[in-house]
């Protein structure tokens, strides 16, 4: 237990030292301007910062669509995404998309979670397909207060 003491003594008297260290050496780098000097740096006019451009979201949403950069989003432009996502799920490339190429997602499951191969999922099984949602983090805000109880009793 003694040892356990003089450890965190030590620790504490470390940085006591430190922070003592620390206030000295900063204080040290600060040098005094003459009053007459200051008050003409006061005087001198800052230039203006330059302002900042502030794109909406419909901006940046049209600036993502418009591709070319021409100003306008072309009817190939607007649909780029999706035939983006069309050509993911056209497995085959054939440019028809087939109800299992659809449902490739839900097919693959349903084959992963069917254990027994059956061809119909027992109530076991089927808990397995449930969807498992990320939840959002929560700001960091207090609980709301109780609700006042009206009633007196």
């Amino acid at each position: 237990m003694a040892r356990f003491l003089a450890g965190v003594a030590s620790a504490l008297l470390l940085t006591a030292a430190g922070l003592f260290w620390w206030r000295s050496s900063s204080a040290a780098d600060i040098v005094p301007i003459p009053v007459a000097q200051a008050a003409t740096i006061a005087q001198v006019p800052l230039p203006e910062p330059p302002a900042a451009t502030e794109k909406t979201r419909e901006e940046k949403r049209f600036s993502r669509y418009d591709r070319d950069k021409d100003g306008a989003v072309s009817r190939d432009e607007y649909l780029r995404s999706r035939r983006t996502a069309y050509a993911k799920l056209d497995i085959n490339g054939d440019g028809v998309l087939s109800f299992e190429e659809y449902a490739v997602k839900s097919v693959t499951k349903y084959a992963s979670v069917d254990a027994d191969k059956s061809g119909a999922l027992t109530p076991e099984e089927f808990a397995k397909t449930r969807i498992v949602r990320k939840t959002r983090p929560k700001p960091n805000c207090p609980p709301p207060p109780p609700p006042a109880d009206d009633a007196e009793g």
